[in-house]
């Protein structure tokens, strides 16, 4: 893992915002998301170019988002019911399915915005919305702003969690403690927004 860290900070900084937007783009496909942690390639970007490529890792993080979930919006408003009885469908499993119809249909777009911090959910939302005929102008506009959001909580906590790393004494790797304390401050961070999701939406 170190070692493959080390060859990551190593790539030129247009291929590693190369990188990082596909990994945005997997991270927002149903499945995919599970496989491939965009919460991880954020800090890890961070943690490699600092402050110096903050505005080009926000950039990439959203458009790699909007990317992902427009397309997984898209086949759901195309072949929603058909992926539903499909074997994806059953990987994902009817109550997950039915579940996020259920928090759409209470919610509307503000869950569309609060997606990226639901993990599973994150890919599986905008698959329901198109299947609820959902207009794509609104899906957008609402899903730009919980990209934009997301992006800018883990920015703001790899940031942090870089100068941290600068404090430490000894040799110790930037990106992983980037990585290890991003990830502990955004876990306190989304248990309490999913704290706060499930008294809204009752889910």
């Amino acid at each position: 893992m170190a070692d493959w860290l080390t060859q990551l900070g190593e790539l030129p900084t247009t291929l590693l915002m190369g990188v990082l937007g596909v990994v945005m783009l997997f991270d927002a496909v149903p499945l995919l998301g599970v496989l491939v942690p965009g919460d991880v390639a954020i800090l890890a970007a961070t943690g490699v170019g600092g402050p110096s490529t903050g505005a080009a890792t926000f950039a990439v993080v959203v458009a790699g988002c909007l990317a992902g979930w427009s397309l997984s919006f898209l086949a759901g408003r195309r072949y929603g019911e058909q992926l539903r009885r499909s074997r994806l469908g059953g990987w994902i499993g009817e109550a997950r399915w039915a579940a996020a119809e259920g928090i759409l249909q209470r919610g509307g777009g503000r869950m569309v915005l609060v997606a990226p911090f639901l993990p599973v959910f994150n890919a599986l939302l905008p698959l329901a919305a198109g299947g609820l005929r959902m207009s794509y102008p609104r899906f957008l506009g609402c899903a730009t702003l919980g990209a934009a959001a997301w992006a800018g909580l883990y920015l703001v906590l790899g940031t942090a969690s870089r100068s941290v790393a600068g404090l430490l004494p000894g040799e110790s790797s930037p990106m992983l403690v980037t990585m290890a304390v991003g990830l502990l401050l955004a876990g306190v961070v989304l248990m309490g927004t999913r704290r706060r999701l499930r008294a809204v939406t009752g889910a």
